[in-house]
């Protein structure tokens, strides 16, 4: 008689518990609200944007240099591929002069950072933020010339256009023809200096020879040096020289 007294009891006491108020959280239907030129302008926020967007669009615009001849990044010894190259090979020199370091030996960029073309004519600041969109660093790679072997081997091999300054690379039958840094023949018992981008030091388009050598960070970014190089040479010259040569290659990049 217990058991049952004491069993009612707590079934009781359940159902009391239950009838415990819930808290339930009021819940609205809202309206999606699309972002279309049909929605109002909000003019207080236009009248703050506006003079910073008028100052950006100025700045943007403003003629830098001039070419007389279209800049393309097409072909094994591109004009615009060639001029950026020099530019990261004089910046990284002028950087290790006034930080006691060697001379720069020779520099390389990648093509594929080398975003557009730049058209005959005035050259904006714009046009050098869509030629190079990407926050690459330069770097200057300590290597040996045992190690730099492994630079031109690259290039016999993958037959690339990746732009360079102060190399000449020359591939026919299959082995390399010819191979010179700054105008000579690499001397193994030599230390070179490269200047490239962090992208490529770190490996990037399977240059992982760079790996081997000591990396110096210069705190350079390309797009910056390629702007202060443009306003310094307000009419372009493009470099005519041919530092890649594969003879034997069948498809042009």
């Amino acid at each position: 008689m217990k058991n049952k007294l004491l069993g009612f009891g707590l079934i009781g006491f359940l159902l009391v518990g239950c009838k415990a108020p819930l808290n339930i959280a009021n819940i609205h239907t809202e309206k999606n609200i699309y972002i279309t030129s049909d929605i109002d302008e909000n003019k207080e926020m236009d009248a703050i944007i506006q003079p910073y967007k008028h100052e950006l669009e100025g700045k943007m615009n403003t003629k830098i240099s001039h070419t007389n001849v279209e800049l393309t990044k097409s072909g094994d010894n591109s004009n615009l591929g060639n001029l950026l190259a020099d530019y990261t090979f004089e910046g990284a020199d002028e950087w290790a002069k006034k930080n006691n370091l060697p001379s720069v030996d020779a520099a390389v960029i990648n093509i594929g950072g080398i975003r557009t073309i730049i058209p005959k004519g005035d050259i904006l600041t714009k046009q050098i933020y869509e030629v190079m969109p990407f926050e690459n660093e330069i770097v200057i790679v300590k290597i040996s010339g045992k190690e730099l072997e492994g630079l031109f081997d690259y290039y016999l091999k993958t037959q690339k256009n990746n732009p360079v300054s102060h190399l000449v690379i020359e591939t026919e039958n299959g082995s390399l023809s010819k191979k010179l840094i700054a105008g000579k023949t690499i001397d193994y018992n030599k230390t070179y200096y490269l200047a490239t981008s962090d992208y490529l030091a770190l490996g990037g388009d399977s240059m992982f020879f760079f790996g081997k050598g000591e990396l110096i960070s210069t705190g350079i970014k390309m797009r910056d040096l390629f702007l202060e190089k443009f306003k310094q040479n307000p009419e372009v010259s493009e470099p005519n020289d041919v530092r890649l040569i594969f003879k034997d290659k069948k498809v042009q990049d």
